[in-house]
């Protein structure tokens, strides 16, 4: 089986991790997998295809800006990799991010309703059924549901400087995206699969495949991380994120941090120098880490609070998890649906006396009181291989018709 996967980027961020883990697992079961980016890949050899150049993104990026046409440009670059699928004759063609400045929607589906390929789409976000955004809920927007327009998210991700195109846009995709005749939708949250099932891409078949991730590096891991930052007497509430925004929940920690208590610090992975900079006293701050580092800080903490708010299905929360750290989130998008019984609480977005309190009663308890849940249920239903068999079990499904 010869399984092309379409990303915007390989190998590094939340997606690109997915799709280079997935793509080794076909090839340790024995299939042929490619890769194709747009940018910021991590070299797969000849397996590894890049869409267009530094140019090409750069020329896209300021079609965004300047008319609110996100995914429309990059038309060159598009043609160029159709051509090279033609040649490579995939059995099945696999989707995730098509935003990202660098594939062109118009000709990329135009080819797919013409090849006959069996397509998987995993949606990682709200992108693919807005005139717009990525994320609406933050924001509590339902213009998707009908008809997009006058967006209040234009200066956001993709950001356009002055033309508002979300009406036309809303359009072309639900033009574009339907009518594909072998496609099939994966959500890796019931939550995102419950919008799309009302949004145009209703007719399509819709699956839930949940995230998983590498049990063999997160999990209860010892480590000097206590002891080198004298927090050895200390309640530790860790935040995790590639990026510190307001919707990753940046603002609410530093509000969080003005209730606490004597011998209660916060620390926040993935900060930038400046961020780093400005912390209030019992803030620690820490850039981004690899995988092995984050293991051991998983499994120091006393508790992993995600306070997102709008996210998918968030990876921190399963890697916490399998270190057997309970979790307190926000009911925001589908980052509660990790947090099985005795893993945890799920909380009103923004209640922070009720994050307080659910604080307060980890200490009590103690972590050692949702350790054991914690561990079994990431075990259970986080897997990587297991989920990764998954889409296997999918491809061979489609395949056969």
């Amino acid at each position: 089986m010869r399984v092309v996967q379409i990303n915007s980027v390989c190998g590094e961020g939340s997606t690109g991790r997915i799709v280079s883990d997935l793509h080794n697992i076909l090839i340790e079961h024995g299939h042929e997998s490619y890769i194709a980016y747009g940018r910021n890949g991590s070299g797969n050899g000849g397996t590894a295809i890049r869409i267009g150049t530094n140019f090409d993104v750069y020329c896209h990026v300021a079609i965004t800006r300047l008319f609110d046409a996100h995914a429309i440009g990059s038309r060159k670059a598009t043609v160029r990799f159709v051509k090279r699928l033609s040649e490579l004759k995939p059995d099945v063609i696999h989707l995730h991010n098509l935003h990202g400045y660098y594939v062109n929607i118009q000709v990329l589906f135009d080819y797919l309703k013409n090849s006959d390929i069996p397509v998987v789409w995993t949606l990682h976000d709200c992108w693919a059924f807005t005139g717009h955004c990525a994320h609406f809920i933050n924001i509590g927007c339902n213009r998707w549901e009908t008809q997009c327009h006058s967006c209040p998210q234009k200066k956001s991700y993709p950001k356009s400087e002055f033309i508002d195109r979300s009406r036309a846009n809303h359009n072309m995709k639900r033009r574009l995206f339907s009518g594909v005749e072998k496609l099939t939708i994966v959500t890796p949250s019931g939550w995102l699969a419950d919008l799309a099932s009302k949004s145009f891409l209703k007719n399509y078949n819709i699956r839930v495949i949940p995230n998983g991730i590498e049990l063999e590096i997160f999990r209860p891991t010892p480590g000097l991380f206590r002891s080198e930052y004298g927090l050895d007497d200390s309640f530790v509430i860790l935040g995790v994120a590639s990026h510190w925004t307001k919707e990753k929940g940046y603002h609410f920690f530093m509000e969080l941090s003005r209730h606490l208590n004597d011998g209660e610090v916060i620390v926040l992975v993935g900060l930038t120098e400046k961020q780093r900079r400005s912390l209030p006293a019992n803030v620690i701050g820490i850039g981004r880490l690899g995988a092995d580092e984050l293991a051991k800080i998983y499994s120091a903490a006393d508790v992993f609070l995600n306070p997102t708010q709008a996210d998918t299905f968030p990876t921190t929360n399963l890697e916490a998890l399998a270190c057997g750290t309970p979790i307190i989130t926000f009911a925001t998008g589908g980052s509660g649906e990790a947090v099985g019984d005795g893993c945890g609480y799920v909380v009103d977005k923004g209640a922070l006396s009720e994050v307080v309190e659910r604080i307060r009663e980890v200490s009590r308890k103690g972590k050692c009181s949702f350790t054991q849940h914690c561990i079994e249920r990431a075990r259970q239903a986080y897997s990587k291989e297991l989920r990764f068999r998954e889409y296997v079990r999918l491809y061979e499904e489609l395949l056969n018709g």
